[in-house]
């Protein structure tokens, strides 16, 4: 009996394996960049909106960025201090005092209200601004994160893209930090799961169903925004970026998604420990808080990810090749489908084989943000913690 449930474990295993290969919007692939696009005959006119809680670390390699921009057209930048206190908002005006470019305005919004989570309130802040502060609001705004670096060429591109191909939002996966051993062992991975999530190709069909955005780098038309609703209507995500590409579709906009090439997240994790928190804060929020929706992820990725190796090994040291044969099979499709973002993250194609083993990983980290928000500690960031949208 036990060498026919690991069959079937393992042949199950390889079925999801076909289906994900062949089937998932051939999310492994790393070739979605920004859509072809040619130079508008007018500029529009753009703000960057940066929301910013204890940035000091990361504002000296992102904010130049920013303020260096190469924008034919107007163009702003906006940075919000969501209450630091490690002196961001002060940084951010010296930086912006040596490192002369785009106009900076510095705006404080003030302890979020009631039923906001800290980034949409001080994003709601910022947009307020960046639309009152001259006779005519921006005709696009960025939305960008504090530890995100752009080449001077970034926002000229997004919206070249955006105006060619009539988009509502354009977003870019900015490419992460990878230095330390636990970064390359789970940063890529990292983006080859929401990837397989929320598949770009599938995300830019304007017919799709899927809507997702990554939060670090979104370029999103003003009057998208306020037929959205944004930020109000998405005021209590904790995953923000990907309710935001939600909203905008729902209310009829096109939207875009995938890999930078000239972004980058600036922030370091050198640790698991910091790695651990950056996924755990917000994974049970992606779950809907949902213990049934947990179970099922946990089963889902032991089945999917650990079963391969196991059936492997398990087949190999019991001479059952059809237990073995399965499982191996399965685990090469994995490993062949994470080479795309290896060479992307031009990580060696050593680590295609560990995958497993940081999957693993992500199922405890999944496992802890539950477990951290049943202790009522919730979805946390920079001393805040979230509680569920419903007891909001």
């Amino acid at each position: 009996m036990g060498i026919v449930t690991a069959a079937c474990a393992a042949y199950a295993s390889l079925a999801a394996w076909l289906w994900l290969t062949f089937a998932q919007g051939m999310f492994w692939r790393t070739d979605v960049r920004l859509p072809p696009r040619t130079a508008p005959t007018r500029w529009p006119s753009v703000a960057i909106v940066v929301p910013a809680r204890d940035e000091a670390e990361v504002l000296p390699r992102s904010l130049p960025s920013l303020i260096a921009q190469d924008y034919p057209g107007a163009a702003e930048v906006v940075l919000v201090d969501d209450g630091s206190t490690d002196g961001t908002g002060e940084l951010a005006r010296r930086l912006a005092a040596e490192h002369p470019g785009l106009p900076l305005t510095v705006v404080s919004p003030g302890d979020p209200a009631p039923g906001w989570t800290g980034k949409l309130w001080a994003l709601r802040h910022g947009i307020a601004i960046a639309r009152t502060a001259h006779a005519a609001e921006p005709d696009f705004l960025l939305l960008t994160d504090a530890d995100i670096a752009h080449e001077p060429d970034s926002l000229r591109e997004l919206v070249a893209a955006a105006t060619s191909a009539d988009l509502d939002l354009v977003s870019q996966m900015a490419r992460l930090r990878v230095v330390g051993f636990w970064e390359r062992l789970v940063v890529p991975a990292f983006v080859y799961f929401f990837a397989q999530l929320y598949p770009f190709r599938r995300v830019n069909r304007p017919s799709a169903r899927t809507a997702a955005a990554a939060g670090g780098c979104v370029l999103l038309r003003t009057g998208a925004a306020v037929r959205a609703g944004i930020p109000d209507a998405i005021r209590q995500a904790v995953i923000d970026d990907v309710s935001l590409a939600r909203a905008v579709r729902r209310s009829g906009g096109r939207i875009w998604l995938g890999l930078a090439e000239r972004v980058d997240s600036v922030r370091p994790y050198p640790a698991l420990a910091d790695l651990w928190r950056m996924v755990s804060r917000s994974a049970y929020a992606q779950l809907r808080h949902q213990p049934l929706l947990l179970a099922g992820t946990v089963t889902g990725l032991a089945l999917v990810y650990l079963v391969p190796p196991a059936a492997l090994l398990a087949g190999l040291a019991t001479g059952h090749p059809a237990v073995a044969w399965p499982g191996g099979l399965a685990w090469l499709l994995m490993a062949g489908t994470y080479l795309p973002m290896l060479r992307y993250y031009r990580q060696p194609v050593a680590l295609a084989p560990l995958l497993p083993f940081t999957a693993l990983l992500y199922l405890l980290m999944t496992v802890d943000s539950a477990v951290q928000h049943y202790r009522g500690r919730g979805a946390s960031w920079k001393g805040r913690t979230y509680a569920r949208p419903s007891d909001a």
